[in-house]
C-alpha cells in the first residue's frame, strides 16, 4: 500500500513536469492549415496594427499583433522602415 502510494505520486509529478515543459518550450502542433512564416519588409508608415490588419483580415488584430510580436521578439521598440520580419 505504502509502495503504490509513492508510486502514484512519482507519476503525478512526472506528469506535472512533463505538462510544464511542454508549456516552458512553447510547443503548440501546427493545424493541419496553418501556414509557414513568410518575410514581410517593413515599409514607412507602418505599424504592428497596420499590418496585422492588412495581412490577417479575418483575424482579432489584438491575436495577430500578438502573433508577429512573438514570432519575432519584438520589444517596446517601433519597427523601422525597411526591417524585415516574419508573418506568422
Amino acid at each position: 500500500m505504502f509502495a503504490s502510494r509513492i508510486i502514484r505520486r512519482l507519476t503525478a509529478i512526472a506528469a506535472a513536469l512533463l505538462v510544464a515543459a511542454v508549456f516552458m518550450l512553447g510547443f503548440t502542433p501546427a493545424s493541419p492549415g496553418a501556414s509557414r512564416p513568410h518575410p514581410y519588409t517593413v515599409r514607412s508608415g507602418d505599424s504592428l496594427w497596420s499590418i496585422a490588419a492588412r495581412h490577417y483580415p479575418n483575424s482579432d488584430p489584438r491575436e495577430a499583433v500578438y502573433r508577429i510580436e512573438h514570432a519575432n521578439h519584438l520589444g517596446q521598440a517601433g519597427l523601422v522602415a525597411g526591417e524585415r520580419i516574419l508573418l506568422p
